[in-house]
Order: C-alpha cells, then sequence, then structure tokens
C-alpha cells in the first residue's frame, strides 16, 4: 500500500511589509496583526525578520555589527483561501501606517499532526 499524498486546494497568501518599530494598540506591529489574525481565525501567520531592506521613501534599514536594530524590515505571511484574506485586509488597513502588503496565489498541502 503506497504513501497517499494530500491534494493541493487554491488558497491564497498576504504578506505585509512593515517596519520592526511600528506599532498599534501599545503592541509592536507585527504582533497586533498576528494576533487579530488568529481571533479572525485564519490558518495560519508567520513573521520573518530581515536583516536589511528598504521602503518607498527608499530609507536603508540594515543591522550593522554596532547596531543591534535600525528598524528592520518585518514581513507578514499569511496563509488561507482567498475569500477569507479579502474579508481581513480592510482589518489590516486600519491597523497600518505606512506599508505595503501583497497577495499571491498559492497551492495548500495540508499537513498535520498524527492525532493521539
Amino acid at each position: 500500500m503506497g504513501t497517499q499524498h494530500p491534494t493541493p486546494e487554491d488558497g491564497c497568501m498576504m504578506r505585509v511589509y512593515i517596519g520592526e518599530n511600528d506599532r498599534h494598540g501599545g503592541l509592536p506591529l507585527y504582533e497586533a496583526i498576528v494576533r487579530e489574525a488568529r481571533k479572525f481565525p485564519l490558518a495560519g501567520a508567520t513573521v520573518l525578520r530581515g536583516p536589511m531592506g528598504f521602503g518607498a521613501r527608499s530609507h536603508l534599514h540594515t543591522a550593522k555589527v554596532l547596531r543591534l536594530s535600525e528598524d528592520l524590515p518585518i514581513v507578514i505571511e499569511i496563509v488561507d483561501k482567498r475569500a477569507k484574506i479579502d474579508a481581513f485586509l480592510p482589518v489590516v488597513d486600519t491597523m497600518m501606517g505606512d506599508g505595503m502588503v501583497t497577495l499571491e496565489r498559492v497551492e495548500v498541502m495540508h499537513y498535520r499532526a498524527e492525532e493521539s
């Protein structure tokens, strides 16, 4: 009997590009967005911290040996069905100042932990 592989499903990945120093409601903005995504609830979210980047104003943000942080770039990736991402977009819009949001179509493969 062969191993059965999951069938891919159409999904959507939202990427939110912000700065590490951005805040909302007393929290870092990345934390506030992930907490809202979890309450919504969306399938999953991951926060990635970049060592270097620049945005619309072309201000270079970088981590140097002598400086631990210089408002480093943060990317939040959120994946779910397109309709759920579309419904969550207005929430993100009300929380953000500067930044950028992108959407892309993805194939989602479901991998679940074994139930005990």
